[in-house]
């Protein structure tokens, strides 16, 4: 991802969330977004007027978005999508990222949480927007794959949580050991809930 081909309001956004990610809130200012992006720092003040905060939420936004976006394309890179497929597909995304780059960065919105979700309200319902909408599109991928209806969120928490801690703990010991771990263990838990809403009924059930 780059800053190129976009406008200056979105390169703005995108900056910004590229060094929460690796920076946390705190650290990034709104100077080193403006160089970051490219942008006429006096145009911070004419897209964000509300300031940092506006600039942080809308990036945490930017994100949740984007994750959630990924999971169609993971999704269509799939030969024959399986639950355990798309959750190797997200962890892969970090495993090559810190292999290629190093493990500077982690996930803008879970950064914006631990640095801002208990003293500024509207971050916090920022990021919580953002959880939600990539919980909601990775649940809708569950329920194409099979997945009874009622297990769709909680396993799309499940994933995303796990995915979660597991980038956290990756940067902690500059390994992907957390990251091809919890792959490797959570993914036949998942293919086999798909596989819950074709299996045959214990003998004797009754009828419903």
């Amino acid at each position: 991802m780059t800053v190129s081909g976009r406008g200056p309001r979105e390169r703005m956004v995108f900056s910004a969330a590229q060094l929460i990610r690796r920076d946390g809130v705190g650290s990034t200012g709104m100077r080193s977004v403006a160089v970051h992006a490219q942008a006429p720092r006096g145009s911070l003040q004419h897209y964000f007027p509300g300031g940092k905060e506006q600039l942080v939420d809308e990036a945490v936004g930017w994100a949740g978005r984007y994750a959630a976006g990924r999971v169609a394309r993971f999704m269509a890179a799939l030969p024959e999508p399986t639950p355990g497929g798309l959750f190797d597909r997200m962890v892969r995304q970090w495993t090559e990222e810190y292999e290629r780059q190093g493990f500077g960065g982690g996930c803008p919105v879970a950064a914006a949480t631990v640095d801002r979700a208990a003293s500024v309200e509207s971050t916090r319902g920022a990021a919580s927007a953002a959880f939600a909408e990539w919980t909601g599109a990775v649940a809708r991928a569950l329920a194409d794959m099979g997945v009874p209806a009622d297990r769709c969120e909680p396993l799309a928490t499940l994933m995303i949580g796990s995915l979660e801690g597991a980038i956290l703990i990756a940067r902690a010991e500059r390994s992907v050991r957390a990251l091809t771990t919890v792959s490797r263990e959570l993914g036949p838990v998942l293919d086999a809930a798909a596989g819950e809403s074709v299996r045959p009924r214990p003998k004797g059930a009754a009828d419903e």
